[in-house]
């Protein structure tokens, strides 16, 4: 039997707190509970946060960890959130989120990770420091498993090690777009018993020549490519992709641990204009056909986009990241660490909707704090 991960409330505690105890009046798993607990109800900012805490009487306060019945001001959120050690809290919440993986079992053919970054805009054009995150999420779960924050000056490829060997690889599919496509990349991900699915574009323009080059001969018994395309609708729009592949350059060393090449046709048709826009990529991967034919091809590049349409484009138009202007210490980071822990929570409580979740929950607060593994104590 599967052992069944730590409720959230335990995490917390599990956090070392950097405050002395002379003058402190809240524990840091008390702060973070209530923060918790108030995104999950759709309060977006620390000042938020602060009054969602006294909205709901002192028998909350109490259960959340506050003793007195009292919660913290806005300015208590500001001056604990701005030294949090940030990276040791990404450290646990990704060993929660590990347990979240571990309890489900092992994904048929692989759990696929994707990889991305994301700039926090608001806090960037304040000043803020470290404001673009590279993070990795459970494309099967939703859940962000951990953060890196990319130093000014710098960009993702310098700080993907990094975020790669905070995570398990062995036995994982990485998903990544072009930017992330690199030798060393696909060479550390393979030596750590993983495999990779990677764009190529014009930022290999060598290697995208060569795909470009495979693709336009004709296919036939010695260049056999296999097929696969999906075709959806909705929204006003058709949307058609057709996946090819090739292992025509197996082990020619164009690549670390290279077994499969792909090239992917999308074509968007507006249903009310008719008018078509079409896109080609190419890609490679270290699976091979018998591991990812096609189809598991195609599926594998869609799911990458869960980490944009799932996580990124939530914690901007629920959470109005974009907007925020928080710039001090580390809040940014800290902020953006609990928005991600607030949408794994509800995808793996199986809510698609995450702003209508969050409505619900604002009308039943305790709900929230069930969630994190606080359950109302009755007389």
């Amino acid at each position: 039997m599967v052992a069944q991960p730590r409720p959230l409330i335990e995490v917390f505690a599990d956090l070392p707190d950097f405050r002395s105890p002379q003058g402190k009046r809240y524990e840091l798993k008390a702060i973070l509970a209530l923060a918790c607990s108030a995104m999950l109800c759709g309060y977006r900012s620390y000042g938020a946060i602060s009054q969602w805490g006294r909205n709901y009487g002192q028998e909350l306060a109490r259960v959340l960890g506050f003793k007195t019945g009292k919660t913290p001001c806005a300015a208590t959120f500001n001056a604990i959130f701005r030294q949090l050690d940030w990276a040791q809290f990404e450290t646990k919440l990704n060993q929660w989120a590990e347990e979240v993986l571990s309890r489900l079992g092992q994904s048929e053919g692989g759990e696929a990770i994707s990889l991305d970054g994301k700039t926090l805009r608001g806090s960037r054009k304040q000043g803020a420091k470290s404001a673009h995150l590279l993070s990795a999420l459970s494309a099967r779960l939703g859940v962000t498993l951990l953060q890196q924050a990319v130093e000014a000056k710098t960009n993702e490829i310098g700080q993907v090690s990094d975020l790669l060997n905070g995570l398990v690889m062995e036995g994982r599919i990485f998903t990544m777009d072009a930017l992330l496509t690199q030798e060393k990349v696909a060479e550390q991900i393979v030596q750590g018993g993983g495999d990779y699915v990677m764009i190529v574009k014009g930022n290999q323009p060598s290697l995208q020549a060569t795909l470009a080059a495979l693709f336009e001969m004709p296919s036939g018994s010695l260049l056999e490519r296999p097929c696969a395309q999906t075709l959806d609708q909705g929204h006003g729009r058709i949307e058609q992709r057709r996946i090819e592949c090739s292992t025509s350059l197996t082990g020619y060393g164009y690549w670390p641990g290279l077994e499969q090449v792909f090239r992917l046709e999308r074509t968007v048709t507006t249903k009310k204009t008719e008018q078509q826009r079409a896109e080609v990529v190419y890609g490679m991967t270290s699976l091979t056909p018998k591991r990812a034919d096609a189809s598991r091809l195609l599926s594998l590049v869609r799911g990458h986009w869960a980490i944009e349409n799932g996580s990124h484009w939530v914690r901007d138009v629920t959470f109005d990241e974009d907007r925020s202007q928080v710039r001090v210490g580390n809040i940014p980071q800290v902020m953006a660490s609990l928005r991600n822990l607030v949408i794994g929570l509800l995808r793996q409580a199986g809510e698609t909707n995450i702003a209508a979740a969050c409505r619900r929950m604002a009308a039943q607060p305790w709900s929230a704090l069930a969630m994190i593994g606080i359950t109302q104590k009755t007389e």
